[in-house]
């Protein structure tokens, strides 16, 4: 087996190349001693990872209740440990006795079909969201990517401001994590995500708009076409969301603006 892969040409043709890999480890998310997820995730802003999980998971309502964040890196893996306090509490032991999955699609800790469809609270009011300041956003999205850059495999996940100018940006080889670590940033910077927008690079499925609620935010903005479920959630919070976002087009799939 070579070390390097072979690149096979529609000719016939065949060279060996250097490729790098996005890094992929098990990263074990620990809350008050108690094991809540193990999720596959590259193994950097791991901090962010665990306040941003905590924070769209509902297990923290706020940074205060996050404190004494670790993260260490161990023979199988990393594992980011942090104390919560408030009502959180209360909903991490009860989610721990009653797991029965773990999954990165945003399920993590849910038994059954009515705990998915739990209304979202409605977003603030907010103002439309200007097609230019997408573009603007999408402009100078790969500015902030070293990782895709390296590799062309990982996710990201950015804020903006009103305007379009990338104020925070946070990268995993999963797009949820890419999203929590964004989530965990912003708190630590003490940015309130209703005063910009989310881009994600990713597929909307609907665990990224419970994401972007989650942490406050009125806008959002994916690369890709919505799920049929992100749609219906989007619309049922009033969360602005917009798709296909490209350098000469963008959709709007739900103006939340004209609603709130």
């Amino acid at each position: 087996m070579p070390d390097k892969p072979i690149q096979h040409a529609a000719d016939g043709s065949t060279k060996s190349v250097e490729r790098d890999w996005v890094p992929e480890v098990p990263v074990a998310l620990e809350y008050n001693g108690l094991s809540y997820a193990v999720m596959m995730a590259s193994p950097h802003d791991l901090e962010d990872f665990a306040r941003g999980f905590a924070l769209t998971e509902g297990l923290a309502k706020s940074l205060a209740d996050i404190t004494d964040i670790a993260v260490a890196q161990v023979e199988h893996g990393w594992i980011a440990r942090a104390q919560l306090t408030g009502l959180g509490i209360e909903k991490l032991t009860e989610r721990v006795r009653t797991r029965v999955a773990e999954s990165s699609c945003g399920l993590c800790g849910i038994e059954n079909l009515e705990a998915v469809s739990t209304p979202l609270p409605a977003v603030a009011a907010h103002d439309a969201l200007d097609p230019q300041a997408i573009f603007a956003a999408l402009g100078k999205l790969r500015d902030h990517q070293p990782l895709t850059k390296a590799t062309g495999a990982a996710h990201a996940a950015a804020f903006c401001s009103a305007n379009g100018t990338i104020l925070h940006a946070r990268e995993d080889v999963g797009r949820h994590n890419a999203m929590d670590k964004l989530v965990g940033a912003l708190a630590l910077a003490g940015q309130d995500a209703a005063d910009g927008f989310i881009l994600s690079s990713a597929r909307c499925s609907y665990e990224i708009v419970e994401k972007a609620v989650r942490a406050g935010a009125t806008r959002l903005v994916t690369i890709s076409l919505p799920t049929s479920m992100a749609v219906e959630r989007a619309r049922a919070a009033r969360l602005s969301l917009w798709c296909l976002a490209r350098d000469d087009s963008v959709l709007c799939v739900n103006d939340g603006a004209a609603t709130a």
